[in-house]
């Protein structure tokens, strides 16, 4: 427990001094008692009324004035809460063949409209980041819940070149690492991938990269292996294929391509990941997809401040003894 107003908590010292009054009231009670009880001018109490009885309803004020000083100070408890909350990456394949029109518009266009659908349905304590991958990848909109920046990033999207899983996987581990304060991915071995430093994390419920392509990794470095590093940070991949895993002949920019989906390695990287894969052939496939995927619950730890419940439960307590007091004795302490 902490407290806003820590001073305050300088009233307790009044406790002991009430307590001083108390006693020093009661010896005079008594001394009055024995003085003139004798002579017939003070009433003396019944044997019902003597006893520890008596004080009791003075403990309860003696209590009730300690809560409520406690109260004067604003104290603060942290408290659990279960939260859906967390962070999302929506990393999109932005290679040449998202522009083939076997969905339509196109698959890019596609699959930007269901995910737009998908950052209008979360709550504002899931903030979504996009990133964008080709030949290289790059961080379109830092994890935000500004709902209108990541929708307007998400229009900007536009074909490029060549595909590299890994690339986007990679990016999307220095997004949310930028925004838990987590090291960035930054040494490399001969074949461009990082170096693992540490152990395997658990599963964060609240955190996820949900990946979007619809073909073969062209480019180095291993996408598998870019996994392993979502694995060791605790950081579920979701891959959703964009296309046929047979593969189809699609014509794109006036250029005849034939493109297929490596359902082997995006299997391997979901399931190394403890994540899941989709395969969408169409728009009503891929509108499913976003419905099954939902941010976690998180249990966030908040310090809130409690002066309202102290000033409540010293009132009552001073209300008890007072109700005591009365029934008991026909006065207050």
């Amino acid at each position: 427990m902490s407290f806003i107003w820590e001073s305050m908590l300088w009233s307790l010292v009044l406790i002991p001094l009430l307590m001083l009054m108390y006693f020093n009231i009661q010896r005079q009670r008594q001394q009055i008692a024995l003085r003139y009880g004798s002579l017939g001018l003070v009433k003396q109490s019944s044997g019902r009324d003597v006893g520890m009885r008596r004080h009791i309803p003075a403990l309860f004020f003696l209590v009730g004035l300690t809560v409520l000083f406690v109260s004067l100070a604003r104290p603060r408890v942290v408290v659990s809460l279960p939260k859906v909350e967390g962070i999302v990456i929506l990393a999109f394949d932005v290679s040449g063949s998202m522009a083939a029109d076997d969905f339509k518009p196109n698959r890019l266009e596609a699959a930007k409209e269901v995910a737009i659908d998908f950052v209008e349905r979360q709550s504002t304590t899931v903030k979504v980041g996009i990133v964008a991958f080709s030949e290289g990848g790059i961080t379109v909109q830092i994890p935000s819940n500004d709902q209108t920046a990541i929708i307007e990033s998400i229009t900007r999207l536009t074909p490029q070149r060549g595909t590299s899983l890994a690339n986007g996987i990679l990016v999307s581990l220095n997004t949310i690492a930028n925004i838990t304060g987590d090291d960035p991915i930054t040494t490399l071995d001969r074949t461009g991938m990082p170096i693992p430093t540490g152990p395997t994390e658990e599963m964060d419920e609240s955190v996820s990269i949900i990946l979007f392509t619809d073909g073969e990794n062209n480019m180095n470095p291993d996408p598998v292996n870019a996994a392993l590093f979502a694995l060791e940070r605790g950081i579920r991949i979701h891959t959703i294929a964009i296309g046929s895993p047979e593969g189809v002949q699609l014509t794109v920019n006036g250029f005849t391509v034939f493109t297929k989906v490596d359902e082997v390695t995006l299997r391997g990287i979901s399931d190394l990941t403890d994540g899941i894969y989709f395969n969408a052939q169409n728009e009503e496939d891929l509108n499913e997809v976003y419905k099954t995927i939902e941010p976690g619950v998180r249990i966030a730890y908040e310090e809130t401040e409690v002066t309202a419940v102290f000033a409540g439960v010293s009132i009552l307590i001073l209300l008890i003894g007072g109700i005591l007091s009365l029934l008991w004795f026909s006065r207050v302490p």
